[in-house]
């Protein structure tokens, strides 16, 4: 099987660079006023997290544009054979010990603007490709669950939950828990990262670089609790994301599609547009004759699409400006609002495409490292 991860065509690589410029103070009054009317669908990316400490793929310094890197494919997670095995292995160390920097970041500013503009019935529902579960974060002091899965859809999916092969479901801190049951000395090995605030360079899946030589195959993926309670042993299980060369559900799909066709508008911040699940949804739009703005570091794949506003600035310099603007004095005088305009942590990730962790393991920590040999 021949699966490709998706890219921004070389055309619009090409040209990048040619757009006219746009001020921070002009982008803050543009997006306000785009904003203001209401009725606006927002979709976002990777870059939407990266001040929360989380890299994007494919923006400067993103995974996907270091050659070196490989992702694993869904038919190779899901492979049932010994093979399979393999690259279950491989995952789940890397993810095991990737997983605690995702599941503790924080909402940035972005975050908290976007959550806003939800809050005040601006722009009520998000469609976002990210799977950090940030933009839940910063909202669910004042949403409760069932209003944060209406007004949050998760387009790839979410890090936080594990399926198994046959459809069971566990959280992911219990599944966390059964892997450093299984694997005492990579648990070992974890906390002490964690007690020296060690924190691994991870992408934006929960996965992370370790060393050359690591032995993957003395890695035990747990077997599925609701499985053998049925009789049966299996430990082909993935995170509930959308992997390379897997296809979102026609549920998901579905919903995505009905968000901009009930909006008027789409706001799309911090993404390339390159998955085609995302991309699918500007086209849509503008076939609709919708308004479209972009606010992204960059080139994406819609680049070349008529009928487009781009501005190409990070969105941590101008959005929560701008939402300030759109909402007028609402800002001030709602509490809610104003607390979260002036929320959220800026943690922008360590430089390095292949930080491995550890570059080198403190000495008291050599045996929890299994053996090269």
């Amino acid at each position: 099987m021949r699966v490709s991860v998706p890219t921004i065509p070389d055309a619009v690589l090409r040209a990048a660079g040619k757009r006219a410029a746009i001020s921070p103070a002009a982008a803050v009054d543009r997006i306000a006023r785009f904003l203001a009317p209401g009725n606006v669908a927002v979709l976002t990316g990777a870059g939407v997290s990266v001040d929360s400490g989380i890299r994007a793929y494919r923006g400067e310094k993103g995974s996907y544009l270091n050659p070196n890197y490989k992702p694993i494919f869904y038919h190779e997670l899901m492979d049932p054979t010994p093979r399979g095995a393999s690259f279950r292995q491989r995952y789940w160390l890397r993810s095991y010990l990737g997983y605690p920097p995702v599941r503790d970041a924080q909402p940035n500013p972005i975050h908290f603007a976007l959550a806003a503009l939800q809050y005040a019935s601006v722009a009520p529902h998000i469609i976002t490709q990210n799977v950090d579960g940030l933009h839940h974060k910063g909202i669910r002091h004042v949403w409760d669950d069932a209003r944060r899965s209406e007004g949050i859809l998760e387009l790839h999916g979410t890090l936080h939950r594990v399926r198994c092969s046959h459809g069971h479901t566990v959280d992911r801190a219990t599944f966390q828990d059964m892997v450093g049951v299984a694997n005492p000395e990579w648990k070992a090995f974890a906390e002490e990262l964690e007690r020296t605030g060690t924190r691994p360079r991870t992408n934006p899946d929960g996965d992370v670089v370790l060393p050359e030589g690591t032995r993957y195959d003395q890695f035990v993926v747990p077997d599925c609790t609701s499985c053998l309670l049925e009789g049966r042993r299996n430990s082909t299980l993935k995170p509930e994301v959308i992997f390379f060369g897997e296809s979102i559900s026609a549920q998901v799909k579905d919903r995505s599609f009905e968000i901009v066709d009930m909006h008027a508008k789409l706001f799309i911040v911090g993404t390339t547009l390159a998955t085609f699940s995302a991309y699918r949804l500007v086209k849509h739009a503008i076939a609709q004759r919708k308004p479209v703005l972009v606010l992204n570091v960059g080139p994406t794949r819609a680049h070349e699409l008529p009928g487009l506003e781009i501005i190409e600035l990070p969105a941590g310099a101008v959005l929560r400006e701008a939402v300030k603007l759109a909402l007028g004095s609402k800002a001030d005088r709602d509490p809610v609002i104003s607390n979260m305009l002036k929320s959220g942590i800026v943690r922008t990730p360590p430089d390095g495409y292949d930080d491995p962790i550890p570059s080198s393991p403190p000495p008291d920590m050599s045996s929890a490292i299994p053996s090269k040999s």
